[in-house]
């Protein structure tokens, strides 16, 4: 029985209140959240996506493929742009204020039982739990998840959704997760579990240590070099994409030729895996209908037009630059 119920104002200031408790690694709290809600991330399988860059442009070429295809897709692109809600989404379709408001308010209640034996849980922790539980209840096909920071003991690993992405690797949160590429690499490819498929774009002393992950837990890893770049103009880009030849991609800059190939490679393995199949033509539809705001994102201000973007390490301010 939940003591708690909060509107979705009171949901979304106590999650945020969770701030306080800062950024803490480990799946214990996130494992014992999930545990007292009867593990509802077990009820689905899917795609677990780590890396320095690209993750969400690579969710975003994923998910808009699955949907094409039929599939009922659970999403978490971060960070938001305009409401908290966009951080959990089916089919580009925000949790609605009420149903967040409920999820919110069981997790309360759950978080302070788990508090008493982990410590507080983070405002992220909470976060994943809600998503897992709004993902099991709304009955979706599978699930494309960003990881939130690093891999091995960031909360969303508390899942394992059979196909592990590792889209590359440069330094990044190194107070976190190491000082040079190969400890970094090696916090990211901590996701590739036994029994899983797995799809990196990384290179040089990042996808050795990748590839070690993998031989190491006997996990077939496709390695995915970006597709050879055909045309670029304001509104996408035109790549050689393996058997689908030249394919139109909705998302704006060059570097989106490498965040489609791996999207591309990780669809493969999710068929591969038996999760999902998405044909040529519902990749083809996906990749040039697909959107992600604020990423390169062009719009119109006072007459003028705007370039919409943003980085937060050196490898992705040199790729917006």
């Amino acid at each position: 029985m939940t003591a708690t119920r909060l509107s979705y104002a009171e949901a979304l200031a106590t999650l945020e209140a969770r701030g306080r408790f800062g950024i803490r690694l480990g799946l214990a709290r996130t494992r014992a959240l999930l545990a007292a809600l009867d593990h509802p991330e077990r009820s689905f399988r899917g795609a677990l996506i780590a890396g320095t860059n690209g993750k969400g442009s690579v969710l975003a070429l994923m998910g808009s493929a699955l949907a094409e295809a039929g599939y009922k897709v659970g999403e978490t692109p971060k960070p938001h742009l305009v409401t908290y809600r966009e951080r959990l989404q089916i089919n580009g379709q925000p949790v609605d204020p009420d149903t967040f408001a409920r999820l919110a308010s069981r997790i309360v209640d759950i978080a302070d039982r788990v508090a008493r034996r982990h410590g507080d849980p983070t405002e992220f922790e909470l976060l994943t739990a809600i998503t897992f539980l709004w993902f099991a209840e709304a009955g979706i096909d599978l699930a494309v998840v960003e990881v939130g920071l690093g891999g091995r003991l960031d909360a969303t690993h508390a899942w394992d959704g059979g196909v592990a992405v590792v889209t590359n690797v440069t330094l990044d949160h190194t107070d976190r997760l190491g000082a040079t590429v190969e400890a970094i690499a090696r916090e990211k490819a901590a996701i590739i579990m036994r029994g899983d498929r797995a799809v990196t774009g990384a290179w040089g002393s990042a996808l050795d240590v990748i590839e070690r992950r993998s031989r190491r837990v006997a996990v077939p890893l496709v390695v995915a070099p970006p597709a050879p770049l055909s045309a670029i103009d304001r509104d996408g880009i035109e790549v050689e994409l393996g058997r689908l030849g030249r394919v139109r991609v909705g998302l704006r800059g060059r570097h989106q030729a490498a965040n489609v190939a791996v999207a591309d490679a990780a669809l493969d393995a999710l068929e591969s895996a038996g999760i999902a199949r998405v044909p040529g033509e519902a990749r083809r539809a996906g990749y040039e209908a697909v959107r992600w705001p604020g990423r390169l994102e062009l719009v119109e201000v006072a007459g003028r037009e705007v370039l919409l973007d943003g980085a937060h390490n050196p490898a992705g301010g040199a790729t917006l630059a």
